[in-house]
């Protein structure tokens, strides 16, 4: 059901290809550590809750983001 007709649409704060160190705080349940930028919801494999990372936006959607981790 909707209110009034209204759709609020989140825009990403995110871009593909940049870059932001990140601290994982916890992991979904495919196994990948979730960060947040800008309180925008990043799943980053191979990582684990408590990790910081430096990561690169491989992917974005409507509601979630894919990143990798920046080995430097």
């Amino acid at each position: 059901m909707r209110y009034g007709g209204e759709r609020r649409e989140i825009s990403s704060p995110l871009n593909v290809g940049d870059t932001y160190d990140v601290k994982i705080e916890d992991v979904g349940r495919e196994g990948d550590g979730i960060a947040r930028v800008e309180g925008f919801v990043v799943f980053v494999p191979n990582t684990k809750k408590g990790d910081s990372v430096k990561i690169r936006v491989t992917k974005v959607s409507r509601r979630v983001g894919f990143a990798e981790v920046v080995v430097e």
